[in-house]
């Protein structure tokens, strides 16, 4: 399984330490053995390109998983940054195509499309995207992008074409990770109840975001888990509110499962975190053979990339790698899946 973490939010660090931060973290991740670092965006981050160029200029092997949304720039905008990013470094970017975002964003610019449209554009804008940076000249007419002869510059190299993401769980989702052959991933309920609709859509090309707290026992790593992510009733109360006006299936499904789970908790998966409003995952918490244990579900249902919540330290990043790392060595077949 592909192991990616995400970069922290830029909006919880003061003007000049962000960028150490983001450094440090893609450091810690490379020596630890992941593939790259997932990076946000939306009206109140930091660009992510900048961020991507910072994890570049920081390791060697490392990948930035840039969000790309089509209501930032153009496609031939987006295309140049990745073919410059390859010419001034030699490397590959993966690219977290968006289709959407939080609401109030897309008020404030003007995005009046509905949930499936947004998608279909997301589809063209990518198919374009990827027409460019193959090399052109390129022509193209569709609803809502068109361009004659255009050719990108600097060109790209073959092996330097980016990996494609969409993330979601709708069907409109589905159907745009299909068209692009790009990996879907969203944020998931428990293996054994996914295991009830096996084979999954896109099983091969899945990948979830969750966090991880593991340690040397169960106990320890629980004490971790609530210290870091206690009760919070004002938290619950804006959880309750963004996701009374969420358009997203994944989120409100979550946020379903949240409620209706005791403690928010299904043995080592848990929602919590989701339930306070500190988070947008799942979180993976108990000994390493327990996480292990649940990550390996995932890996029989075809899930083929996880992508770490923010740590909380280096050690902490660490242990999570530790769980990956034997869920890696550990024997498939543990979930009754149904025949297809």
């Amino acid at each position: 399984m592909n192991l990616y973490t995400t970069a922290p939010a830029s909006t919880r660090f003061q003007p000049g330490s962000y960028l150490g931060a983001v450094r440090d973290l893609a450091r810690w991740s490379e020596a630890a053995g992941l593939d790259g670092m997932l990076i946000y965006t939306d009206n109140s981050l930091a660009d992510p390109w900048c961020v991507a160029q910072t994890v570049l200029e920081g390791t060697r092997n490392f990948r930035p998983l840039i969000a790309v949304q089509p209501l930032y720039m153009s496609p031939l905008a987006a295309a140049r940054k990745i073919s410059s990013l390859a010419f001034l470094y030699g490397r590959r970017v993966a690219l977290n195509m968006v289709s959407g975002g939080f609401s109030r964003d897309l008020e404030q610019l003007g995005d009046t499309a509905d949930h499936d449209t947004r998608y279909d554009r997301l589809v063209e804008y990518t198919q374009l995207l990827q027409a460019l940076l193959r090399g052109g000249p390129v022509t193209f007419q569709g609803r809502w992008y068109a361009v004659t002869n255009l050719t990108l510059s600097p060109a790209l190299p073959e092996a330097l074409m980016p990996e494609i993401f969409v993330s979601g769980a709708s069907e409109a989702c589905q159907a745009a990770a299909v068209s692009l052959g790009a990996t879907r991933f969203s944020y998931t309920s428990p293996p054994a109840d996914l295991a009830r609709r096996a084979p999954l859509p896109g099983a091969g090309r899945l990948g979830l975001r969750a966090g991880i707290i593991a340690r040397e026992d169960s106990r320890s790593a629980w004490t971790a888990a609530l210290t870091r992510f206690p009760e919070d009733k004002r938290g619950q109360m804006a959880h309750r509110l963004a996701r009374l006006k969420s358009q997203s299936r994944w989120h409100r499904d979550i946020s379903e499962l949240a409620e209706a789970l005791p403690e928010a908790r299904d043995g080592a998966y848990w929602l919590n975190p989701i339930r306070n409003y500190r988070t947008f995952c799942p979180y993976f918490v108990g000994s390493h053979g327990e996480v292990a244990d649940l990550i390996c579900g995932y890996d029989q249902l075809g899930y083929t990339t996880l992508i770490l919540d923010v740590p909380e330290s280096r050690a902490d990043l660490e242990e999570a790698v530790r769980a990956v790392r034997l869920a890696r060595t550990l024997p498939t077949g543990r979930l009754a899946l149904p025949q297809a």
